[in-house]
Formats: structure tokens, C-alpha cells, sequence
């Protein structure tokens, strides 16, 4: 049987997919000597969160200049500087989930290339809206596939299927 372009084109982006989701995802926690009195067990989807209105993602805190780890391997897709988040990096990892690490001191990590767990990409800081705040990493995980049974009338409750709880992934 003879396929056409098409229908090899979208076997291929399917393969992709499917081959993002078959990969393993074990996270580490990505900053240096923390553990679970680094961070708040509730921070996840809190509400009322500043200018952001709901937390979605933990914030890790330790003392300034403490190393940043990548929590999981994956393609280092953004480095750079965000209004709210400071110094971020993004990192495109398996299950196609981004990892978002922001408030960074220092950027280690370089654009488009390969981080591995446990590889350094950044320090602690209080850049962003985190200036004049403890230092502390603000760590989230976001999927590119929603999940939508994930949604509910919680305050941003529709954003619930682009999210996933850190925490979980921190303390299986």
C-alpha cells in the first residue's frame, strides 16, 4: 500500500509524540541541600498570588547564590529575562513538560542545548517581582498536551489542565 505525503508527514509528528510520552520522568529537587522545610507543602494553586493571581508552580527557597539543578534531562528551549519571573530558564523535558525556573541570580544553562538532571543551569536570586523578597526559586511544570479533566472552578481553574503540582513530583 502506498501512502501519501500527508499521512507520513502526520505518522511522523504522531511518532514524536507518542515517543515525548514513553519517556521516563524522574524529577529531582533542582536546588542544592533543599528538601520538604524548603518549601511550602500548600503553594501550589494558591490563591490570592499577587500580580499573577494563582500560584502555580512551588517556590524553593534557600540562601542567594545556592546552585539550580535541572530537575529532570531535557532541551534548554529559553534562557533569558521575564517581567514577573527575573532571570528564567525553560527546559522542554520528557512527556512534553516544560520546566520553568525562575527568580535566577545567575544563568548558567545555554540556549538549544542538552541540560541533564542534576546539571547545573543557574543559582538562587530575587530577580523579577521576587526583588526584595527571601531568595528562593519559583519552580513549575507546565504540559504542552492539556489535560483537561485537570479543570475546575477554582480561581484560574481552567488553567489547571497546562499545570502539574511540583510538589507531587518532589516528594513521590
Amino acid at each position: 500500500m502506498k501512502y501519501s505525503k500527508k499521512q507520513v508527514f502526520a505518522f511522523i509528528v504522531l511518532a514524536i509524540i507518542a515517543v515525548g510520552f514513553w519517556l521516563p520522568q524522574h524529577v529531582v529537587n533542582p536546588v542544592a541541600g533543599a528538601d520538604r522545610k524548603s518549601y511550602h507543602p500548600k503553594s501550589f494553586w494558591y490563591y490570592p498570588w499577587g500580580k499573577s493571581g494563582t500560584h502555580k508552580g512551588v517556590d524553593i527557597f534557600a540562601k542567594e547564590g545556592t546552585a539550580v539543578s535541572s530537575a529532570t534531562g531535557g532541551w534548554v528551549i529559553y534562557t533569558g529575562e521575564l517581567k514577573m519571573g527575573g532571570n528564567v530558564v525553560l527546559i522542554l523535558g520528557p512527556k512534553w513538560r516544560v520546566h520553568y525556573y525562575a527568580h535566577l541570580q545567575r544563568i548558567d544553562a545555554n540556549i538549544f542545548s542538552w541540560a541533564h538532571q542534576g546539571e547545573q543551569i543557574g543559582t538562587v536570586g530575587t530577580t523579577g517581582n521576587a526583588k526584595g523578597k527571601p531568595a528562593h526559586l519559583h519552580y513549575s511544570i507546565a504540559t504542552l498536551i492539556p489535560y483537561p479533566w485537570r479543570m475546575d472552578t477554582a480561581p484560574q481553574g481552567w488553567k489547571k489542565m497546562f499545570y502539574l503540582n511540583p510538589i507531587e513530583f518532589l516528594n513521590p
